[in-house]
C-alpha cells in the first residue's frame, strides 16, 4: 500500500507502537502476581524484554547524535547527570519517610542495570524524541493554519525531521509533564518537574539525545549508589 500524498514513509502515529512497547515490557513483570518473581528475576526480566523491544524499533526512532560532537555530549551528560543527582536528592528528600527497608544485594543490583541502561534510553527517547518533537510539530501545523492540527502531526510528520535541539516553551513543558507523570505524585513530582527540565536543557544546548540519555544513566547509576552507602532508600 502506498503512502497517501505528502505522507512521510514512517508518520508519527506509524511509529507510536515503538515508544510505547519498551514502557510496558519494563512495567510488565511487575504487574505479575507479589512473590511470582524474585527482584532479580523481575529487574533482569524487564531489562531482557524492554532492550528487546527498543531494538524492535529502533529504525522507528530518531538519531541519538546531533551535529556537535559525541564525546562531547557524554562529557557534558555525565556533568548534567551528576547535577541531577543532587538536583533529585535535594527536592525529594523533603517528601520521603525518615527509613524505609533496604534492599538485598543481588536487587539492588538488578534494579541498579535496569535504571542504569534501559530506563534512560527508553524514557528519553519518549519524553525529548517523540512528545517534545510531537508538541513542535502540531504547533507548526496549527500556525500553518491546518484544519486538524493533531492529526496533521501524527500523519503527515515524523520527528525525525526536526531540527536537532529545536524547541518551545510548551514542548517543554508538556514533555516535562510527561515525564512527571511517569513517578510517584506523592513524593517525586517536584523532583521530576526539575528533572525532565534539566533533560530538555540539554536537549537544546546539546542538540542531540545522546547528551540526555548519558545524564540519565548517570542520574540513575549515582542515586543508586547513594542510597546504597547512606542508607537513605526512600529516596530510591
Amino acid at each position: 500500500m502506498q503512502n497517501p500524498p505528502d505522507r512521510p514513509a514512517l508518520a508519527n502515529r506509524d511509529a507510536l507502537g515503538a515508544y510505547l512497547l519498551p514502557y510496558f515490557a519494563y512495567l510488565g513483570p511487575g504487574l505479575l502476581p507479589a512473590g511470582m518473581l524474585s527482584p532479580p528475576m523481575d529487574y533482569g526480566l524487564r531489562i531482557v524484554a524492554t532492550a528487546a523491544a527498543v531494538a524492535w524499533g529502533w529504525r522507528r526512532f530518531p538519531r541519538l547524535t546531533g551535529p556537535g560532537s559525541p564525546v562531547a555530549s557524554v562529557g557534558v551528560g555525565v556533568a548534567a547527570g551528576l547535577a541531577g543527582t543532587l538536583l533529585w536528592v535535594a527536592l525529594k528528600q523533603p517528601f520521603v519517610a525518615a527509613t524505609v527497608p533496604a534492599w538485598g544485594e543481588a536487587a539492588w543490583a538488578a534494579r541498579l542495570a535496569a535504571s542504569g541502561l534501559v530506563v534512560p534510553v527508553f524514557e528519553e527517547l519518549a519524553m525529548r524524541g517523540l512528545v517534545l518533537r510531537l508538541v513542535l510539530q502540531w504547533q507548526e501545523a496549527r500556525a500553518a493554519g491546518a484544519e486538524k492540527p493533531f492529526e496533521e502531526a501524527l500523519d503527515r510528520r515524523s520527528v525525525k525531521d526536526v531540527a536537532p535541539g529545536a524547541w518551545s516553551p510548551l514542548a517543554v513543558a508538556v514533555s516535562t509533564l510527561a515525564f512527571m507523570a511517569m513517578h510517584d505524585p506523592a513524593t517525586e513530582w517536584p523532583a521530576a518537574a526539575a528533572y525532565g527540565a534539566l533533560m530538555a536543557g540539554l536537549w537544546i544546548v546539546r542538540r542531540d539525545l545522546l547528551s540526555c540519555i548519558v545524564a540519565h544513566g548517570v542520574t540513575n547509576v549515582v542515586l543508586a549508589c547513594y542510597v546504597r552507602a547512606t542508607g537513605a532508600w526512600a529516596l530510591w
